[in-house]
């Protein structure tokens, strides 16, 4: 039995992992903060409890949301030891974990968002992901709501650094159709590169497999990815996309996975991606091996539906505590009633006012008050 190597997480961008073959991924253990160094970069912390991303936990920073041992951290680059150490996000405290990582693989449906906000209504792709062990975890990258494809979930945040950051250039490849025949300058212009608010793409490879008087289908592959990168880009040549998804990140593609099902990654996969996506090859079975481990699809169906649940108790609750206005005996602020629901008046706003039921606020039960006359 081989053994396992640990890779040092406090080296920036180390690409070492444990196992190979065709070993679930899952089984690559987290290592220990402690090994030639305690102290650890504050986002890279961060990022790798799935806070967000590295440029984001900059932002929290600077914003003055993180606190350390109960004091507000607004330095950039600062070094932390999370094993004895406090860090907390908006009063959240985040302690270093022996965890598993986790990877996953998602064919994410349409209506499904990438987020893990808890006040999000709508399903979200980690709530497709049943697997009880999962713990916290995020999207690596986004699609739209209305796109569909692969999109790679985690726990790991130094991977999700790797796969998203064009310095690394993993090549992700859609389907694409668009409005029209669509003309070899417009794709001239899509392949060079075009002007976005953020500035300049850097281009994308692109196939046509089929153009129509009414749409054209392409093969469209980038390495770097902008908000809706290739929706917007289309549209700047007078090409409105239809219908988009993704059928390969790297050497991963979607063959096996229908939409809505989700597989755990081989380390190989794992190992194939850190490097950039290139070289990857399945490992060659001999007459004289075991029958390799099948990658097992599993339904997010359990999950969405779980999902659904827990909106309908939060809506529920939520609806509960605007019904009782007031917060009883306490006296709580005066509230206005909309239809079935009160809701808390505005400052400055008048009982009656913009909001309220036709008719102005409840009337009071009982007699009414006589005016005072003057003898």
């Amino acid at each position: 039995m081989t053994s396992k190597r640990r890779r040092n997480d406090d080296a920036p961008d180390s690409d070492i992992l444990p196992g190979a073959g065709a070993e679930p991924a899952d089984a690559l253990v987290q290592p220990e903060e402690g090994e030639s160094s305690p102290f650890v970069r504050l986002n890279k912390f961060l990022a790798s409890q799935g806070v967000a991303s590295r440029r984001k936990c900059d932002e929290l920073i600077i914003a003055g949301r993180v606190f350390i041992d109960g004091k507000v951290a607004r330095e950039l680059g600062v070094r932390v030891d999370p094993a004895t150490q406090t860090i907390e996000v908006d009063g959240q405290v985040f302690k270093l974990r022996g965890a598993r990582l986790h990877y996953y693989l998602l064919n994410k449906p349409k209506g499904v968002v990438c987020t893990n906000e808890e006040r999000e209504t709508r399903p979200r792709a980690v709530d497709l992901i049943t697997d009880p062990r999962k713990g916290r975890i995020f999207t690596v990258g986004r699609l739209d709501e209305e796109s569909e494809g692969l999109i790679l979930i985690t726990n790991d945040g130094d991977f999700a650094q790797r796969v998203m950051h064009p310095r690394y250039g993993v090549e992700k490849t859609y389907e694409v159709e668009v409005v029209g025949h669509i003309e070899d300058e417009a794709l001239t212009k899509v392949r060079e590169g075009v002007h976005l608010a953020e500035g300049r793409t850097a281009g994308a490879r692109v196939l046509v497999k089929d153009r129509r008087t009414a749409s054209s289908r392409l093969s469209v592959s980038i390495r770097e990815g902008m908000n809706r990168e290739i929706r917007r880009a289309f549209a700047r040549v007078g090409h409105k996309v239809l219908h988009l998804r993704r059928v390969r990140i790297g050497p991963i593609t979607d063959r096996g996975l229908k939409p809505g099902r989700w597989r755990e990654l081989m380390s190989g996969e794992v190992r194939a991606l850190i490097d950039g996506g290139e070289n990857y090859e399945r490992p060659r079975r001999r007459p004289t091996d075991k029958a390799p481990r099948k990658m097992r699809a599993h339904s997010g169906k359990p999950g969405i539906t779980r999902r659904h649940a827990q909106v309908e108790h939060l809506v529920r609750e939520r609806e509960q505590r605007a019904a009782f206005g007031p917060a009883g005996k306490r006296g709580g602020p005066v509230g206005q009633r909309t239809g079935k629901i009160w809701h808390k008046a505005a400052p400055g706003s008048k009982k009656g006012g913009a909001g309220a039921p036709r008719g102005g606020p409840p009337k009071r039960s009982g007699p009414r008050r006589q005016p005072r006359r003057d003898a």
